[in-house]
């Protein structure tokens, strides 16, 4: 979702040009507005993170809170150089953050390898600087990794998945995968925006190509 016109910037900002930021971190709420879970940290130690970026947040973390085994979705900005951003500075462009969703989830009742379908399924990740109508650094495809057995499967998922595109006629992923950076949650307001509003919007569109699992282990 683009608002006041920002988020047309295609580049990411340089270490020197990006907007400082703040020392102040966010204010979070208590709870999941969906599901009642304490939303800030510390999670339970049976917990794991895993992170995603696939344009507008808001769409976005429905699709992993509609997963009922996940104990929280949050969402913020990351991968990117200002410190505790706030939304419209991302919207600039001069942030170089990402608008990620954190998914906090048990990994006894759901596997990372079914996050990363939901995610490949949910949007379309050839399209780089953008998703839909949404342009901007801020829409990019990512996936931030906790771990070196998540990047393993990150990066088969994409190649399985590459090829699924491919033969139904689509580019090249432009997904990037990297290290998960600090998660920087967003204002209270974003948080589950589309449980608060039913009919707000949503940009968020697949391809209809199914994503295989089961393609590596570890």
């Amino acid at each position: 979702m683009v608002l006041f016109g920002f988020g047309k910037k295609l580049t990411l900002p340089s270490p020197e040009s990006a907007l400082p930021g703040r020392k102040e971190k966010m204010p979070i709420p208590a709870k999941h507005f969906v599901n009642g879970n304490a939303f800030g940290p510390p999670y339970p130690h049976t917990m794991e993170l895993a992170m995603f970026g696939m344009g507008c947040f808001w769409g976005a973390e429905k699709k992993f809170w509609s997963q009922v085994e996940v104990f929280i979705t949050a969402v913020g900005y990351s991968a990117g150089i200002t410190h505790n951003p706030t939304y419209h500075e991302v919207c600039t462009g001069m942030t170089g953050h990402n608008e990620v969703v954190l998914v906090v989830f048990n990994p006894k009742t759901i596997s990372y390898e079914q996050l990363l379908q939901v995610f490949w399924e949910n949007h379309n990740p050839t399209q780089g600087m953008r998703q839909g109508n949404d342009t901007g650094t801020q829409y990019r495809s990512g996936i931030y990794t906790y771990s070196p057995a998540q990047r393993k499967l990150a990066e088969v998922s994409r190649d399985a998945y590459q090829e699924a595109l491919t033969k139904a006629g689509y580019g090249k992923i432009t997904t990037e995968i990297l290290d998960a950076m600090e998660f920087y949650y967003a204002e209270e307001y974003h948080q589950q925006y589309l449980a608060k509003n039913p009919n707000g919007y949503c940009g968020l569109g697949g391809t209809n190509v199914a994503c295989p699992i089961g393609v590596v282990k570890i």
